[in-house]
C-alpha cells in the first residue's frame, strides 16, 4: 500500500529564535568561492530544503554550517556558535548541538548497530552504561529498526542502514539535523519513507531540519520551504529546470 505523505509543515514561529544565519556570505570550497553573497535565516522548528544541481555548492553550504568548511567571508552562526571564531577545541560543542545526516552513510562496517552508536555515544562524553544502553533502545524504537540493534550494517539494506544514521543523528537531541542527500542512495518507496520519517521528528520533536536534495519526488510528497542553490547564489524559492516529465518519479511499473 503506498505510504500517505506527512500534513504540511507547520509555518515558522515569528518569535522562534534564528537556528541559521547567514549574512553576506561566501561559501568557499578548495580557494574557489561556489557561493557568494549567501544571506540566510532559518528558525527554530523548520523544515527546510536545500536544492540544486550537482557542483551547485549545496554540500559545500552544508560543510560550512558544521564547520567541516571555514567561513572566511561574512558572518555566521549555528546553533549558537559563530562560525568565523569556532576551532578545533569549540567544533566538537557545535557538533553536538547538530545531527548530520550522510548520503554515504559513514557507518563503521566492522560494529554492529548497537556498536555503531555507543561509540557515538562514548565519543561525546556519555559514561553511564544504564543511560547510553536507554538512549540507543529510544532512538532505534524512534526510527523503526530496534530489532536490527546487534546486525551487522551489512546485513542492512541502504534503507535500514540510513535510519541507523538517522539514529545516530538523534542521540543527543539535537537542536537542527542537517541532511545531505539522504535519499541518494535509495530507491523511490525508500526515500519516501526517510523522508516522512524525518518529517515526523521535525512535527513531533520540533527539531529544525535543513535538507538538501534534487530528489523531484520527495519536494512533491512533502512540500516545504525550498531554498535554490543556482549560479553561485542561494535564491529563496524553488529555481530548477528540468528536461524529463515530472511523471518519470511517479512510475509505479
Amino acid at each position: 500500500m503506498e505510504t500517505q505523505p506527512s500534513p504540511l509543515p507547520l509555518l515558522p514561529d515569528k518569535n522562534a529564535r534564528q537556528l541559521i544565519s547567514l549574512q553576506q556570505a561566501d561559501i568557499i570550497q578548495k580557494k574557489t568561492t561556489v557561493l557568494f553573497n549567501v544571506n540566510l535565516n532559518i528558525t527554530e522548528g523548520e523544515f527546510v530544503y536545500l536544492v540544486g544541481r550537482t557542483g551547485s555548492g549545496k554540500s559545500s553550504l552544508l560543510r560550512t554550517l558544521y564547520a567541516d568548511l571555514p567561513l572566511q567571508k561574512g558572518l555566521g552562526t549555528v546553533a549558537g556558535f559563530d562560525l568565523k571564531q569556532v576551532n578545533w577545541r569549540t567544533v566538537p560543542f557545535l557538533r553536538r548541538k547538530l545531527g548530520i545526516v550522510f548520503q554515504d552513510f559513514q557507518l563503521l562496517m566492522d560494529r554492529s548497530v548497537d556498536d555503531n552508536l555507543r561509540f557515538a555515544l562514548e565519543a561525546t562524553d556519555w559514561r553511564n552504561i544504564k543511560e547510553i544502553n536507554n538512549r540507543i533502545e529510544n532512538v532505534l524504537t524512534s526510527v523503526g529498526i530496534i530489532g536490527k540493534r546487534y546486525a551487522m550494517p551489512y546485513q542492512l539494506s541502504g534503507g535500514e542502514q540510513q535510519r541507523v544514521v538517522i539514529a545516530r543523528a538523534l542521540l543527543n537531541d539535537p537542536e537542527l539535523i542537517l541532511a545531505d542527500e539522504p535519499t541518494g542512495n535509495l530507491d523511490p518507496q525508500t526515500s519516501d519513507e526517510i523522508i516522512g520519517l524525518l518529517t515526523g521528528i521535525n512535527q513531533n520533536t520540533k527539531t529544525t531540519m535543513l535538507i538538501g536534495t534534487h530528489d523531484m519526488y520527495t519536494l512533491s510528497r512533502y512540500p516545504a520551504r525550498t531554498l535554490t542553490c543556482k549560479n553561485g547564489k542561494v535564491i529563496e524559492g524553488y529555481d530548477m529546470e528540468w528536461t524529463f516529465p515530472i511523471n518519470y518519479y511517479f512510475d509505479e511499473h
